[in-house]
């Protein structure tokens, strides 16, 4: 079941940070940012839900 949650939490990240891109291209910069910070999050809790622990 986790997997399959960080799976689509990267997937997610993966398609904000091509959107961002895309929407960044067009002109609307604010949009981007916002789409672009919040695919930042999203990479920051995987890493931090998969790292090892003792």
């Amino acid at each position: 079941m986790s997997d399959t949650i960080m799976s689509l939490l990267m997937l997610a990240a993966v398609a904000l940070t091509g959107g961002a891109v895309y929407i960044f291209r067009t002109g609307d910069r604010r949009r981007a940012l916002l789409m672009f910070v919040a695919a930042l999050v999203m990479f920051a809790n995987v890493v931090i839900w998969l790292v090892p622990t003792k």
